[in-house]
């Protein structure tokens, strides 16, 4: 198992299991030496850690970290990492590993933490919006922002109240300016227009959630002509395949090779097996890392990095997510 591209990796160790929520387990993880001193994070952070799949390899996986009680970060280093996993029924294998297969006195080994979802602070209120355990990473901003004084609202949706974690301590720490959505008592999901409705121009929007959240939010915003980029959000989990994806043919132009992508397989996942050594990171198409030109072809574009306009040009792709749309794609690589 090749590192992340964070390539500080650092041993921990299980010092407490407990679930939260149906569904979600929260670990906390120490430094197994008395003398190694965690690295800080900030509000938005996560780290990696090393899982193993059902068919014996191993992987890493992102995971945030929560803090419920901001520290002062200039005199008090992070005592512990806490994250919370949703188990994953149909998935390969990563989360019911960290379910089942850990236990309290089990060493780890994970990234250090990396923010590539920071919390903006040019408006004078953050709206936090969670779509279940992407919860985590707004958790640690709602205890910023009471640290700190901001005016805080969070809305935090799930499908019910019995899956959806940190309920209790969201609402010790926020109070009136926390709402929960549960689809199953108000009989539909979240009502996004008049959610956008409560938005002000002073706000700091951060989302984070599964991609039908994402989209909902993007193309609201975009009925509505705000500027791109003006939400801030973060996925907890890769896009799902879509149906109906079909087959087709990369050219790898500078090393004169033809890779053949199947339906159910990404570009990024070829590349990997193949031996190319491509950057990548997230694999859900919002870091960017991974960014490679187009020589020509077509591009199903699914990330969300790119401008429409950006995207009606067909130069670049983001091959963790993105497919194509005709029977070659030639990629400048």
């Amino acid at each position: 198992m090749q590192p992340m591209k964070n390539e500080q990796t650092l041993y921990v160790r299980v010092s407490e299991a407990t679930i939260l929520a149906t569904g979600v387990r929260m670990l906390r993880l120490r430094a197994c030496a008395p003398t190694q001193q965690l690295p800080d994070f900030t509000p938005g952070a996560h780290i990696g850690v090393s899982v193993q799949l059902q068919d014996s390899q191993k992987e890493w996986r992102q995971y945030s970290l929560i803090e419920l009680e901001h520290r002062d970060r200039l005199t008090t280093p992070p005592e512990s990492y806490l994250i919370a996993i949703r188990l994953d029924a149909k998935g390969r294998g990563g989360s019911r590993y960290l379910h089942e297969g850990l236990n309290v006195g089990d060493i780890i080994d994970i990234t250090a933490p990396r923010n590539d979802f920071p919390m903006r602070s040019t408006g004078k209120r953050v709206y936090l919006i969670a779509g279940g355990i992407g919860v985590t990473p707004l958790t640690s901003m709602a205890a910023a922002c009471k640290f700190h004084g901001r005016d805080v609202k969070m809305l935090y949706a799930g499908r019910e109240r019995a899956s959806m974690a940190l309920i209790n301590e969201l609402q010790t720490l926020l109070g009136e300016h926390l709402h929960v959505h549960a689809d199953s008592e108000a009989g539909a999901p979240v009502d996004l227009r008049a959610l956008f409705d409560e938005f002000t121009n002073d706000d700091d929007i951060h989302i984070c959630g599964p991609g039908a959240l994402i989209d909902g939010m993007i193309v609201e915003a975009e009925r509505r002509g705000w500027a791109h980029g003006r939400l801030n959000f973060e996925l907890f989990s890769p896009p799902a395949a879509t149906e109906g994806d079909s087959a087709f043919d990369v050219v790898l132009a500078a090393s004169d090779r033809t890779l053949h992508i199947p339906a159910d397989k990404s570009i990024l996942e070829v590349l990997i097996e193949q031996g190319c050594d491509p950057m990548f990171d997230c694999k859900r198409g919002e870091c960017g890392v991974c960014s490679t030109a187009v020589i020509s072809g077509e591009i199903d574009h699914r990330d969300y990095v790119l401008s429409e306009r950006e995207r009606a040009t067909h130069s670049v792709i983001y091959p963790c997510v993105s497919r194509s749309k005709s029977a070659v794609l030639v990629l400048d690589l």
